[in-house]
């Protein structure tokens, strides 16, 4: 015994360099994964979700109206500033042709007028006339000032109120952003409230019956279902089909979420929209039984976790272009 408590004071790093050496061969211990939330969990959390999204639907609302009202007050500007810059242009043509009318007839002087031979009458009433003739001009230049000054103010506050607006602008972008951002969050809190039906603790799905008047089964009705309410697929949803195609449409186990009618083109709005279905549909795959996303002629498939482009089979329709696929177990 002496031996062996000697033996372990003299070599400790032995020791410890074992004690390594088998936690390497054993293999360290698993970590504990996250406990799945339960419902009433996700109900607590979707009750706090909500109350944030109203506030920022409220907040996204006033920022409409902030908007709007910069929409106007930019358009009452703008009309503003086309009057004055009417006015101003009128009399720059009035200020232009009296300068021309100047230079080519002439403009004698007062001493002028008082050189030379003339009638005392008539040197009076032409230094009148002309004395006229300049508070005219004065009066115009003044009147001109008065405009080009109008047009300034209107041009500034034109300049001023884009600038607000612009300004609403990007705080309603971003105040939207934010409502959509916790809208989605919303969504996905409500998706794991659904558990698919015939679900084993393995992971594995319980074959299943189809059922119902549209002949599909409980799993696939949920999927349906969800998507349905998530998306919205205005051009329709079809499921069972009785061509025995070697597919899960006969079997009840497959849909087509329709992107357009009568074999179309989608348009760029409604592809996005079929990527966001594929999307949500690998995201929830495991958790609700779905086997594999068919859309643009690509396939994924749970076991992979990977799209592989598929063979041309000659149409927008069949090679799921207008349409993605969804097949459960």
């Amino acid at each position: 015994m002496a031996a062996a408590s000697s033996a372990g004071r003299l070599y400790p790093a032995r020791a410890s360099a074992l004690v390594c050496a088998a936690t390497l061969l054993l293999g360290a211990a698993p970590a504990h994964a996250e406990p799945k939330p339960s419902v009433k969990q996700l109900k607590k959390e979707l009750t706090t979700l909500q109350k944030d999204s109203d506030q920022l639907i409220t907040e996204y609302y006033n920022s409409r109206i902030a908007h709007q009202k910069a929409e106007k007050a930019e358009k009452t500007a703008k009309e503003k500033l086309a009057a004055a810059q009417e006015v101003y242009d009128h009399h720059s043509t009035q200020l232009r042709a009296m300068a021309v009318a100047r230079y080519i007839g002439g403009d004698p002087g007062a001493m002028e007028l008082l050189a030379g031979d003339q009638d005392p009458s008539t040197v009076l009433s032409r230094m009148a006339l002309t004395q006229h003739l300049i508070d005219q001009q004065e009066a115009m230049l003044r009147g001109y000032a008065e405009v080009r000054d109008a047009r300034g103010r209107a041009e500034d506050e034109a300049a001023a109120r884009t600038e607000e607006l612009e300004e609403t602008l990007g705080d309603l972008e971003s105040r939207k952003k934010k409502a959509e951002k916790q809208i989605e969050k919303i969504k996905d809190r409500i998706d794991l409230l659904y558990t698919a039906p015939g679900s084993r603790p393995d992971g594995t799905f319980v074959p299943q019956l189809p059922q119902g008047a549209d002949n599909i089964t409980p799993r696939m009705a949920l999927v349906k279902k969800l998507i349905a309410e998530r998306f919205d697929v205005p051009y329709g949803i079809g499921c069972y089909r009785a061509i025995q195609d070697g597919g899960e449409h006969p079997l009840g186990r497959a849909c087509d979420f329709m992107l357009s009618r009568g074999g179309a083109f989608p348009s760029a709005d409604e592809q996005r929209r079929g990527d966001q279905i594929a999307a949500w549909a690998i995201k929830n795959a495991k958790r609700l039984g779905i086997m594999y996303v068919i859309y643009r002629q690509r396939i994924w498939h749970v076991r992979t976790g990977a799209w592989r482009t598929m063979t041309d089979r000659g149409g927008t329709t069949a090679n799921h272009y207008d349409h993605p696929h969804i097949s459960v177990y």
